[in-house]
């Protein structure tokens, strides 16, 4: 290190942040730090030409006059504004923004030389209370929405600020940097004078800018169509870069009603193809957004959509359907004493007439239509269709509702008026929607295994894709980061590391995502207010657009007051019915903890949660599916099995109403016993009492050792006989019957559910360790490859030993502290941790007093 040039030293400084420890090493390297020179570079190369007079001046005990002289000389800017702001700091004078010593560091000397030389660069430099550069600038911006002559700053006030005394905000502290595309918006002849500063015009800017152009005045409500031409033409000439994109052309449409200036500004950039794109896709394709989304019932949607069809139709089958939903939703058109003619009064002026039956069905199977009769009826008379028609219409659409999860309450009323639906609807649901293990992905795609969704039932609270387009949220849209508040947070000098990483909320797209922006249902001023609201700093940004982001009720693809489907179907249809367990089956999968809970309580309120009589029944084969997929069972499934729910293989063994089906053979080594037999009673002796008779013990187990304290009992478990052994001369045949039913062992429900969810998890072990075999013969490594476990088998692992000591004490309950523990382990069961620790405690000696 001491046999460095001064060259390679300077270097070395350029790329700390503080070279003062490095300094301190050698007198080699003290010497060089000394050099002015040296000094003024490191801020120009470590921050930059623009900074580095700012980050200099917070560096006051290393600053002289060389080191002043030469940061101007070499080009560091400097602005009148930085001087006024520097001066106010340095004497104590309130300042809005810094709150750090910062000048206040350097000598007297010093700074004196630094405002000699500074404030030689411009003719003049007012000091006084409110004649900076930078109120007036602020006033320029806070004015920017009064009408001309009501303004108190003029153009050529800020035109000279940033001409000739070179304004721009010097730290990204100031809120003044934040704010400086609002006044390229209000005056885009502003741009050449703020690049020629230093200001790079980031295409980040660009939806903002624009943004603001057609922003609507509150207090002018004249024409100003004129206005926006000029302002977008002339910003569009000075930096070709700067386009109106489809996401603010569709937010200004949004407004079409209410800021006319603007919609009609936009139709004339349209005319005159100064547009990049065609204006009547971008309004069609905002049409189709509101397919499936709740706004499609707001009054105000309704007529602004109404008046962009009226100026862009469209042929599109989905904007025909949209259409149609704003004449059945507006004005509660289907409730009211005639229906028919009002419907046709609002459908003639789109030009939607005659109606199809597809459009009858697809306006009854949209999530928010509910009612039926009225447009069943309006259909009888324009269609003028059958009755055999409209029962195959209905049937249809009933048969699709079921996919729709919020179309409970209109399942229930066309089950109502036609009862007919109830037996179809439970064939349709078993032959179409019935899911076995062939049905589901092979295992070992586990991408196909973790993105799959059981058609019914699904969650309308997860983000996952397929699951926000069963909701209807395809109309959902978060705009760009380069159309969020993000964009006038930075500058081209410094850009926040995560641009894009806000966490609002989780909307889908649609159209073209290259650079002419994504469409959406915003309105201009929601994302006006959005992007002035928003904070600056990106850490901050998740919270805000969590909580103050753009609404998003509107955006829900389902109604305000619905029933799921899931819902109905466990309130309508019997427990034990094909129907229930299809549902079922989807919900585990989808894993939609509402519905479980819906299918796992009783449709009475007075009955106990714990009787499991009205729930309907959890079977092997859903943990078999989830198996197969990867995926976590639900909490309500262990918690069925807690609370005492009877065993089944699959669905087949209740809905054919025989006993459940004897359990085939395992191929595992668990011990199970295939065939139980009846006790004998032996033959007895005559000088033989009852405490005397030989039994033979059993073949499989010892009887468990019982502690010399405990009672002798020789009550049958659950019997309700308790005067068995009151007399003493009880025959001793009865006797032995009674010491034979405590020693027969009867298979709980929990124990069999014990027993194989175990040969489960063997099976899943045996998985797990064919994977990281293949895995490690695939890529070989040193040492043992890390292979993940899926989330079935890690949850399995867990839950099962709560399930085992849950049934181990349910067994010392019944006879004793002394019971044995069943042994349900396997020799791939995985378990080990658990067997070990179990092993151990029942292994330790007994010591008696």
């Amino acid at each position: 290190m001491q046999r460095l040039c001064d060259e390679v030293i300077e270097l070395i400084f350029y790329e700390l942040d503080d070279p003062t420890a490095l300094t301190l090493t050698s007198k080699h390297f003290h010497n060089v730090s000394q050099d002015p020179y040296v000094r003024a570079h490191y801020f120009l190369n470590r921050y930059g030409r623009m900074d580095a007079m700012f980050w200099a001046l917070g560096r006051g005990k290393i600053m002289s006059d060389k080191v002043i002289d030469i940061l101007i000389s070499s080009g560091a800017y400097v602005s009148r504004y930085l001087v006024q702001v520097a001066i106010h700091h340095y004497f104590r004078s309130a300042n809005h923004f810094i709150k750090t010593a910062w000048v206040r560091n350097m000598s007297i000397p010093v700074f004196a030389h630094f405002m000699k030389v500074a404030c030689g660069l411009f003719d003049e430099v007012p000091l006084g209370k409110n004649e900076d550069d930078g109120y007036f600038f602020a006033v320029f911006l806070k004015e920017s929405r009064l009408p001309p002559d009501m303004k108190s700053t003029k153009w050529e006030t800020v035109r000279d600020i940033f001409g000739k005394y070179k304004f721009i905000p010097f730290s990204m502290k100031d809120p003044l940097m934040v704010q400086l595309p609002i006044a390229l918006a209000i005056e885009p002849r502003l741009l050449p004078y703020a690049e020629a500063n230093g200001f790079h015009m980031d295409t980040k800017y660009r939806d903002f800018v624009f943004r603001k152009m057609f922003e609507k005045m509150a207090l002018n409500n004249g024409e100003r169509s004129d206005d926006i031409l000029r302002n977008v033409r002339e910003l569009r000439r000075l930096d070709a870069r700067m386009f109106l994109s489809r996401t603010v052309a569709a937010e200004i449409c949004m407004e079409s009603k209410s800021n006319e200036s603007a919609y009609r500004a936009l139709k004339i950039l349209d005319r005159t193809k100064e547009l990049l794109f065609d204006l009547s896709t971008v309004v069609a394709e905002l049409i189709k957004l509101f397919v499936n989304t709740r706004s499609i019932t707001s009054a105000y949607t309704i007529n602004v959509l109404r008046h962009l069809y009226a100026d862009f139709p469209s042929t599109d089958p989905t904007v025909r359907i949209v259409m149609l939903l704003t004449a059945c939703l507006s004005d509660n058109v289907l409730v009211q004493p005639n229906p028919s003619g009002t419907l046709k009064s609002k459908l003639e002026p789109l030009g939607l007439l005659p109606l199809t039956r597809k459009d009858i069905v697809d306006i009854l199977t949209n999530p928010f239509v509910e009612k039926h009769s009225a447009l069943v009826d309006f259909a009888k008379d324009e269609i003028n269709l059958s009755s055999s028609d409209i029962k195959d219409i209905l049937q249809e659409v009933a048969v699709k509702c079921l996919k729709i999860g919020s179309k409970g309450k209109t399942l229930k009323k066309l089950v109502d008026c036609h009862p007919y639906l109830h037996a179809v609807l439970q064939e349709n649901a078993v032959q179409c929607y019935a899911i076995n293990l062939d049905d589901l992905p092979s295992y070992d795609d586990e991408e196909a295994c973790a993105t799959y969704e059981a058609p019914l039932c699904r969650d309308f609270n997860t983000s996952s894709k397929a699951a926000r387009n069963s909701a209807g949220a395809a109309g959902l849209h978060s705009a760009e980061p380069n159309a969020s508040g993000d964009a006038i947070a930075t500058d081209g000098r410094e850009m926040d590391e995560d641009e894009s990483g806000n966490e609002g909320p989780v909307q889908a797209e649609t159209g073209n995502t290259s650079e002419l922006g994504i469409i959406g249902q915003d309105t201009l001023s929601s994302m006006i207010r959005q992007d002035e609201m928003a904070p600056t700093r990106s850490r901050r940004r998740s919270f805000y657009f969590s909580y103050f982001g753009s609404d998003t009720t509107g955006k829900l693809g389902y109604p305000t007051d619905f029933i799921p489907v899931g819902r109905w179907v466990k309130e309508r249809y019997p427990v034990r019915s094909a129907m229930a367990a299809t549902f079922l089956t989807h919900a585990v999968i989808n894993n939609n903890t509402t519905l479980l809970h819906v299918f796992f309580t009783c449709n009475t309120p007075s009955t106990n949660y714990v009787s499991t009589s009205q729930h309907v029944p959890v079977t092997l084969k859903h943990f078999r599916l989830l198996a197969r997929l990867g995926k976590a069972p639900n909490w309500c499934l262990y918690h069925e099995i807690e609370n005492g729910a009877e065993f089944y293989f699959s669905e087949e063994d209740y809905l054919s109403k025989q006993p459940p089906a004897t359990e085939p053979k395992r191929c595992s080594k668990v011990k199970v016993k295939s065939k139980e037999t009846s006790p004998t009673i032996p033959r007895l002796s005559t000088q033989a009492g009852p405490s005397k008779v030989q039994v033979s013990p059993r073949a499989t187990k010892r009887r468990p050792r019982r502690s010399a304290a405990a009672v002798m009992s020789y009550v049958i478990p659950d019997s309700d006989d308790e005067a068995i052994v009151e007399d003493d001369d009880e025959n001793a045949v009865v006797v032995l019957m009674t010491m034979q039913a405590k020693k027969r062992k009867v298979e709980s429900n929990l124990q069999r559910w014990v027993k194989h969810l175990s040969v489960l998890l063997a099976e899943e072990q045996k998985k797990y360790k064919e994977k990281r075999k293949r895995l490690e013969k695939s890529a070989p490594s040193e040492g043992r490859r890390r292979v993940a476990k899926s989330e079935f088998h890690k949850s399995l692992m867990v839950n099962l030993r709560s399930l085992r000591k849950l049934d181990l004490d349910k067994r010392k309950q019944l006879y004793g502290p002394d019971a044995a523990e069943d042994d349900y382990f396997t020799e791939d069961d995985g378990d080990d941790e658990y067997r070990e620790r179990t092993t151990r405690a029942n292994k330790r000696r007994r010591v008696t007093s």
